[in-house]
């Protein structure tokens, strides 16, 4: 059961990374220093205070570069494997000890980097449709949504994991069929 559980808060978590990099460390971080989380043997070092401090510093600059037309979408060709790397250590820092070493990490790829990659990529989606649209000035709105839903994410990962894990998954299977029939619709309109 705690393996299910652990895994749930990583795909929570990993959603989070996908919307900003930082921002689910940091609240993984500030639980830790205030006892309500103890991450896995080996990311103890989220629980020191100057771990918190540079992940603090590191979600602010994030946040705000994204607030900047252009260099958003240069930032989202660092974040996309960014996310990746951060949704597998989220998962890997909540996992439990039952599995084996090797399964943990496969879990933690598969579960929190393919979480936070699918995430990822539609917000590059959804990026490029508002630079196409807006010359990106749009974005900021885009960037607005995100990093409240990786606030939002996150902590509700930490606190109803099953729910945000089952949440997540959900939207993900929506969001793979409607761009699917948006392919097939696309097709069908040049086929002449």
């Amino acid at each position: 059961m705690e393996t299910i559980l652990g895994l749930c808060i990583g795909v929570g978590l990993s959603a989070a990374c996908g919307f900003r990099v930082f921002v689910p460390l940091l609240v993984m971080s500030i639980a830790s220093i205030m006892g309500w989380f103890e991450p896995m043997k080996g990311f103890e070092w989220l629980a020191m205070p100057s771990v918190c401090m540079a992940l603090g510093f590191a979600t602010l600059c994030e946040i705000g570069a994204y607030y900047v037309p252009w260099v958003d979408n240069l930032l989202d060709t660092i974040a996309t494997p960014a996310a990746m790397l951060a949704g597998t250590l989220t998962t890997m820092a909540v996992s439990s000890d039952e599995m084996s070493q090797f399964a943990t990490w496969a879990a933690a790829i598969i579960v929190g980097g393919g979480t936070a990659g699918v995430v990822q990529m539609s917000t590059v989606a959804a990026r490029g449709v508002s630079t196409a649209i807006t010359g990106g000035f749009g974005n900021s709105v885009i960037a607005t949504g995100e990093w409240i839903g990786a606030i939002v994410l996150s902590v509700l990962a930490m606190i109803m994991p099953v729910f945000i894990a089952v949440a997540v998954l959900v939207l993900i299977v929506i969001g793979v069929r409607w761009i699917r029939a948006k392919k097939l619709e696309n097709i069908s309109h040049s086929v002449p």
